[in-house]
C-alpha cells in the first residue's frame, strides 16, 4: 500500500471521528494528542492531516481519488466504520457519512457493518475470557507500585469477592488477551479491545458490589484521558503505519511488540486503576485517577515485553469467530 493510500486512509478516519459535529472538547484533545503521537512517520504527517480536518481545508471528495486499490477502500471504509462504533453507538450523521462513503468507493453491503455494530454493543456481563491462565494460583503477578500507594487515600475499602492475588492475575490475563488480539490482521479484532476492557471495569466493580452501566464506565474512561474513538484511532493507526493492519498476525516482533504493547498496557492500566478507585469506594480525585493512570500505563509498557512470548501464543489460537463469541460473552 502507498503512501498516499496510508494518507487518504487516515483522513477518512479522521473525517469520519468528526463526522457527527458533536465532539466534545475533552474528545477532540485526545485525538489530536493521538495525531502528534502517530507522528513517527514525516511523509504521512498525522497532525497536519488532522489539522486539515479540523479546520475543514479537506472534504471526503478531495480524498477518495487517492484510495487507488481495492484494498485501500476495502480498509479506508472498514477503518472509518469501526471509528464512528467505537464509543457504542453511530448518530444519524455518522450513518449519513458512512453510507456516502460505502456508495463512493463502490463497496457493497457485507455483514462486516453488522458484526461491527454487535462488538461496539457487547454486553458488560458477558466473560473477560476462557482461556488458559498465565499465572498459577500462588505464582507471583506484577502488582503496580503506583496503585498500591493510593490505598491509603479512601477512607474506608470495601470488601470484595476476589483476593488481591485472584484480582492481579485476572487483570493480567485481561491485557495479555487484548495485547494478542492487537497482532490479529482484522479490523474488526482492533474494534473488539474496547468493549473487553470497558467488560473487565464491569466485573472490577462488580467484585466490590457496583452495578455498574456502560455510561458510567465510559465516563470513568474518560476521566482518566481514556476516549473510545481515540483510542481505537491510535490503536488502528499504529498498525497501519506499521504494516500490520490487514496483513498477517506476524511480521517481525519489534513492530508486534510495540503494536500490542499499546493495548496490553492500557489494559493493564485500567484494570488496576478500577480496582483501586473501586476498592476505596469511588473516593479518588479526577487528577489522583489520571496520575495514578500514567504511572500505571508505564509498568504496563515495561511489562508488556516480558509477556509478548504469551501474547504471540494466544494469538495463534484466536479468530475473528472467537472474537466475536468473546465479545457477545459466549
Amino acid at each position: 500500500m502507498s503512501t498516499e493510500e496510508i494518507r487518504a486512509i487516515l483522513t477518512v478516519c479522521l473525517l469520519a471521528a468528526y463526522a457527527d459535529g458533536d465532539k466534545h472538547d475533552r474528545e477532540r484533545e485526545q485525538i489530536r494528542q493521538v495525531a502528534e503521537g502517530l507522528a513517527q512517520d514525516q511523509q504521512i504527517n498525522l497532525p497536519g492531516l488532522y489539522q486539515d480536518v479540523l479546520m475543514r481545508r479537506v472534504q471526503l471528495a478531495d480524498v477518495l481519488p487517492k484510495l487507488a486499490s481495492g484494498e485501500a477502500r476495502q480498509l479506508a471504509y472498514e477503518m472509518a466504520l469501526c471509528v464512528c462504533e467505537a464509543d457504542g453507538q453511530t448518530s444519524p450523521q455518522e450513518q449519513d457519512f458512512l453510507t456516502q462513503l460505502r456508495e463512493a468507493l463502490d463497496q457493497a453491503p457485507t455483514a462486516f457493518a453488522e458484526q461491527a455494530s454487535a462488538v461496539s454493543a457487547a454486553p458488560l456481563d458477558g466473560p473477560v475470557t476462557a482461556l488458559p491462565e498465565v499465572a498459577k494460583p500462588g505464582q507471583a503477578v506484577p502488582h503496580p507500585v503506583a496503585v498500591d500507594t493510593l490505598q491509603g487515600t479512601a477512607a474506608q475499602r470495601r470488601p470484595g469477592n476476589l483476593s488481591a492475588a485472584d484480582m492481579d492475575r485476572k487483570i493480567l490475563n485481561a491485557s495479555i488477551l487484548n495485547g494478542a488480539i492487537e497482532l490479529l490482521p482484522e479490523n474488526l479484532s482492533t474494534l473488539a479491545i474496547i468493549p473487553l476492557q470497558m467488560r473487565l471495569v464491569y466485573q472490577v466493580g462488580q467484585s466490590y458490589g457496583y452495578e455498574l452501566d456502560s455510561g458510567h464506565i465510559k465516563d470513568l474512561l474518560a476521566t482518566l484521558g481514556v476516549g473510545l474513538t481515540s483510542q481505537y484511532l491510535e490503536q488502528a493507526g499504529r498498525r497501519l503505519l506499521s504494516g500490520l493492519l490487514g496483513k498477517g498476525i506476524f511480521g517481525g516482533l519489534g513492530r508486534q511488540a510495540v503494536s500490542s504493547g499499546m493495548s496490553f498496557a492500557a489494559t493493564y492500566a485500567l484494570g488496576h486503576v478500577a480496582n483501586q478507585y473501586y476498592a476505596g469506594g469511588r473516593t479518588l480525585s479526577t487528577q489522583m485517577l489520571r496520575d495514578a493512570y500514567q504511572h500505571v500505563m508505564a509498568d504496563g509498557r515495561q511489562l508488556q515485553t516480558q509477556y509478548l512470548p504469551q501474547m504471540q501464543e494466544t494469538a495463534r489460537g484466536l479468530n475473528t469467530a472467537k472474537i466475536m463469541q468473546m465479545v457477545r460473552g459466549g
